[in-house]
């Protein structure tokens, strides 16, 4: 199945990343930076000690997101400090007895004064690729903490 979009954006990074298995399987990069085994969340434990794809999602997110706010706090003039975006993503089930995510991202920048916080978040999340990607489809809430 192909895209029929009439603009094509200009790519700028294409990451591909091979699963086999599927949920209690394996992933490889084609860079080989990423090999990673993958478990399920139920059976999730001390024995198996794998990722799954909601938290391989919550890092991407998380570190998608901590690069948009530096982009964003630089456009908007904000001197954020040092900051840390953790990202929460949940599995969850529809009425319907589908499967849906939702995502909480808090952000932490203890130097930035919280308005100044709050005005950088919302930009950042108009230039993340992830926020922009979900939006209108999973649930996100936003959570920034700067100094009060």
């Amino acid at each position: 199945m192909t895209s029929t979009d009439a603009a094509q954006p200009d790519v700028l990074y294409t990451a591909r990343v091979a699963v086999t298995g599927g949920r209690g399987g394996s992933a490889t990069s084609e860079t080989g930076s990423l090999r990673a085994e993958l478990s399920r969340p139920a059976e999730r434990g001390t024995e198996n000690a794998g990722t799954d794809p909601e938290e391989l999602f919550a890092a991407g997110f998380a570190a998608c997101f901590d690069s948009a706010l530096a982009v964003a706090a630089r456009r908007e003039r904000i001197k954020v400090g040092k900051t840390s975006t953790t990202a929460s993503v949940s599995l969850t089930s529809t009425p319907e007895g589908t499967f849906a995510l939702t995502v909480a991202l808090d952000v932490q920048a203890p130097d930035c004064p919280q308005a100044d916080l709050e005005r950088a978040v919302a930009v950042a999340e108009t230039l993340c690729p992830y926020a922009n990607a979900v939006r209108g489809n999973v649930p996100l809430t936003l959570q920034a903490t700067g100094l009060q």
